[in-house]
């Protein structure tokens, strides 16, 4: 008999967990590793939210919280979804996880039955489709490229959908992409959603505040589809609160119970402390997130032109988020100085790991085998050493 399940066994490593692990080896050797593979602010959380942080403590929410949230939290983001996105939710349609990471996963496995389809547009998080082999569902890709800002056609999406399709899952702004779909673009998708009453919509909205162009525009603001919209968000990109782990759902109620009912049995309420924290952080305001965004977009500038300048790389200019999804499949074929061939990105980004010092993410993971992700979530001195390794690194190869 097999020591561990056949669940685990179908399971993928994190490709970006895995690339951050192995940056971390080579810097405990003494190696000196720039790392671009993480999603992840380098700015640390406000001071107000640790502030209530440390208040939350002295006034004893030490014990266990309500498995879907404390009231008090539930309605500051009833209240910031009202405030922010012009969204009406009461507090029994709102479930806070322990990240928005489990907030998909409780989503994903409280709506799929074995066999059910997802549809997912690449490139995507890379752990969609194997929250989806957790339910036991299966995913349905509508590819994309660089050419289009990687966003999908209403035509792509009708296409894609069977009379076994449960899920549209995306997430704009986009995570490795950084694209984001305009109202007029989500108006054109939610016409095909209006024929199928039975598939429902996840819209992953964490980096909704690190957009470059206009408001954020949420798919569940068309009155046709909302009650079929999941959303997820969480505090982690914002408020620059990734270890706090702290995510929440907004869907109709039923959905909304599921997704409790299911915490119940795994993880029941998330960090107490942490939830007081997000309520402050909901609270008193944008002013710590735009300026935070301000630095993103002088960044994301300073990449692009970077990228621009390195043979055999191709790259957009991102809309939102803090990543670029390059296309560097011109390299693919090519060997490094022991004659080893790059035959795909996840080949490419180890050997920039191993010669250029640079941990970024191989497109593969994400749905897109010819492009590699690069998160600037970096200080600009450590974004201009790190392309200037790449370009380096790159023109070594024959």
């Amino acid at each position: 008999m097999a020591v561990l399940s056949q669940r685990i066994n179908n399971l993928s490593e994190s490709a970006t967990l895995k690339m951050t692990k192995l940056g971390r080896e080579l810097a405990a050797k003494g190696i000196n590793i720039i790392s671009l593979s993480i999603g992840e602010p380098d700015f640390n959380t406000p001071e107000h939210v640790k502030e209530a942080a440390k208040k939350a403590l002295d006034e004893n929410y030490t014990r266990y919280s309500p498995v879907p949230g404390y009231p008090e939290l539930r309605q500051a983001i009833v209240n910031k979804l009202k405030r922010e996105n012009n969204l009406d939710y009461d507090i029994s349609q709102i479930v806070v996880s322990t990240g928005a990471k489990q907030s998909l996963s409780n989503v994903i496995l409280t709506l799929i039955n074995p066999g059910e389809e997802v549809i997912i547009p690449t490139p995507y998080w890379v752990s969609y489709s194997e929250m989806v082999v957790l339910a036991e569902g299966k995913s349905v890709f509508i590819d994309t490229d660089i050419e289009s800002d990687f966003k999908i056609t209403p035509e792509q999406l009708e296409a894609a959908i069977t009379p076994k399709s449960k899920l549209f899952m995306f997430s704009s702004p986009c995570n490795p992409t950084g694209s984001v779909y305009s109202k007029d673009e989500l108006a054109a998708l939610v016409k095909v959603f209006e024929k199928y009453p039975d598939l429902y919509i996840l819209s992953d909205e964490i980096y909704e505040h690190i957009n470059f162009v206009d408001s954020h525009e949420s798919i569940a603001q068309f009155d046709s589809i909302k009650d079929r919209v999941i959303i997820v968000n969480g505090f982690s990109k914002a408020f620059a609160m990734t270890g706090w782990r702290l995510g929440y759902i907004a869907a109709n109620k039923e959905i909304a119970a599921a997704n409790d009912k299911m915490q119940g049995q795994t993880t029941s309420g998330t960090c107490s402390i942490a939830q007081r924290a997000g309520i402050v952080a909901y609270e008193q305001g944008l002013e710590t997130v735009l300026e935070m965004k301000k630095s993103f977009a002088r960044r994301r500038q300073l990449v692009y032109e970077l990228l621009n300048d390195i043979p055999g790389v191709k790259t957009n200019l991102p809309d939102g988020a803090f990543y670029f999804f390059p296309e560097i499949s011109s390299f693919f074929g090519k060997k490094d100085a022991d004659g080893n061939v790059i035959k795909d990105s996840a080949d490419l980004a180890l050997y920039l790991l191993n010669v250029g010092h640079v941990a970024t993410v191989g497109g593969d993971s994400f749905g897109n085998n010819n492009y590699i992700r690069l998160s600037y979530a970096a200080s600009d001195e450590s974004l201009i050493e790190a392309l200037r390794r790449i370009k380096e690194a790159l023109a070594k190869l024959n």
